[in-house]
């Protein structure tokens, strides 16, 4: 009951975002390789809870591999889809104006692959540009997503040697709504195991009733112009997670968030760029928020997407997340998921697949969406939707910043009373995060302090001082950072979070190498070979 009596104080203006209508069911098809009973079983549960009709499932018999060939991709998949879509009357298609085969008509808007269905089309090398085309970085290889390339299945005798582009890229429309019928939005509920794959369904469906509330995690690269791209995108997504309400932790640091770090209530990730999982996300122990939504940016982020330990689409998916994309081949950062667009969409109440494909620029290349398509993370972020008790201090957030978030006085006074109100330092730390990204350090600073004292969790104190170490960091005070990293970890050395801050440490001040060992006195002498 407290948790709702704050609800109620904090309540004012609220900034009302309408819900976005979902996909029709009978748009949607569940593709499954029928060689693979569990790819079956998975696309029978998926179209039974998401109410599919049962004429729109397709079995074809494929590879069990991961990857296939050009040619086994163009026999086994494109031109069995092809006949079925045909054949079953979803699709007309006619030439146009530019003499290119394609649908003016398509019944079918979704395509979900699943579990068990290859998602990467091999570099072919017998294949050649074609006479006087000059090759750039987009046409170096002719390697795919096989996701992508099913997004431009009614397309025919499309240049393989390029991608083509996204002309639903930067819309702010259902995709229903824009009428381009020559493209589908393919997405993929495909994982380490069938069990993965079923909890990502039921996680989706299950968050939608709630809508999805919890801590965003933001992860900058760091690294130069070459990333600013990438870096100004996150940059966006903080600006915007603070008008929605959304309490947002950035790391502004090169390297990504260190070993144990303590993420706590993850429903939203966003960081790149390093090739490996690694930070908080290898702890054993560690679970993202039911419904998350996880995704780091790497060229090969779903190279090996069922395996829960390379990479970072298997993994991610492994430690809990029921949405994420990647990249199986080098997509280039402009050509990859534009994380602001997917963010903002996602934010609007879109489905995840469409989401995903408005922040796409290119199709037939290299990305994949994984999770339920029809996912709707953010269906409720006007506050709507069933409560739970879990969600009930990120609701109070959420009120609380889109009534005062322009307001500071009054927001620091409602924030500090809830937090003494309910004995909850998280209204505190919160306070302090929102005044850090306004670059107010010293009340950020205080803000922490105080939440600090409040908590009773090593993990929570520790986080707590890290922002602060990040705030001196950020401000050029590389030496005050090292003293604070000494005394937090005399505090912390028997906590799982001394490893964070020693980490954090050897970074600033990284330790001596050790002693060289001595050269042997005598040379072993050498044993003459046997005549």
């Amino acid at each position: 009951m407290k948790y709702l009596t704050i609800i109620s104080l904090l309540i004012s203006q609220l900034i009302v975002i309408g819900a976005k209508p979902s996909i029709p069911r009978d748009a949607v098809a569940v593709l499954y390789n029928s060689n693979l009973p569990e790819s079956k079983e998975l696309a029978e549960y998926y179209a039974k809870e998401r109410n599919i009709p049962a004429e729109n499932l397709i079995g074809l018999p494929l590879s069990k591999n991961g990857k296939i060939t050009r040619k086994e991709y163009q026999a086994t998949l494109e031109a069995p889809l092809r006949k079925h879509f045909t054949d079953k009357g979803w699709w007309n298609i006619q030439m146009n104006n530019e003499g290119v085969e394609l649908a003016t008509r398509n019944k079918i808007q979704v395509i979900v692959t699943m579990y068990g269905v290859p998602y990467g089309v091999n570099n072919d090398k017998t294949l050649k540009l074609p006479e006087g085309m000059q090759p750039n970085a987009f046409t170096k290889f002719n390697c795919a997503a096989v996701d992508s390339e099913l997004a431009v299945l009614s397309i025919h005798d499309f240049p393989i040697y390029q991608p083509l582009q996204n002309k639903y890229f930067k819309k702010d429309a259902n995709f229903g709504d824009v009428n381009q019928p020559f493209y589908m939005l393919v997405g993929r509920i495909d994982a380490d195991s069938l069990a993965t794959c079923k909890r990502m369904i039921d996680d989706a469906i299950e968050t939608e009733k709630t809508g999805l509330w919890g801590m965003a995690y933001l992860d900058l690269a760091k690294k130069g112009a070459g990333y600013t791209m990438g870096d100004n995108w996150i940059t966006e997504i903080e600006g915007k997670n603070w008008k929605l309400g959304i309490p947002t932790t950035i790391d502004k640091n090169k390297d990504t968030y260190l070993t144990n770090y303590p993420m706590k209530d993850t429903a939203m990730y966003f960081g790149w760029y390093t090739t490996k999982v690694n930070g908080p996300f290898i702890n054993p122990d560690f679970k993202l928020k039911k419904g998350a939504v996880a995704i780091h940016l790497h060229s090969y982020s779903a190279q090996n997407l069922r395996n829960p330990k390379v990479n970072w689409v298997g993994p991610l998916l492994s430690k809990g997340a029921a949405a994420t994309v990647g990249n199986v081949y080098e997509p280039y950062l402009g050509g990859t998921h534009h994380f602001n667009i997917l963010h903002d969409r996602l934010t609007q109440g879109y489905t995840l697949v469409e989401s995903a494909y408005m922040a796409l620029p290119l199709l037939s290349w290299q990305n994949l969406v994984l999770g339920d398509p029809l996912y709707q993370p953010y269906l409720h972020i006007d506050g709507s939707g069933k409560e739970v008790k879990e969600d009930k201090f990120y609701r109070a957030c959420n009120m609380a910043y889109k009534a005062w978030g322009d307001d500071i006085p009054t927001l620091v006074k409602k924030m500090r009373s809830a937090a003494h109100k309910v004995n909850d330092a998280r209204y505190l730390e919160v306070v302090g995060l929102f005044r850090r990204y306004q670059g107010k350090f010293q009340e950020a600073s205080l803000f922490f302090s105080s939440a600090q004292k409040m908590n009773l969790l090593d993990s929570d104190k520790t986080r707590n001082v890290l922002h602060v170490i990040d705030m001196l960091l950020e401000s050029g005070q590389k030496e005050q950072a090292i003293i604070a990293c000494k005394a937090l970890l005399i505090k912390i050395k028997d906590t799982p979070e001394a490893k964070t801050v020693q980490a954090r440490l050897n970074i600033l001040s990284p330790p001596p190498p050790p002693p060289a060992k001595p050269a042997d006195a005598k040379k072993k002498k050498k044993t003459p070979a046997k005549k």
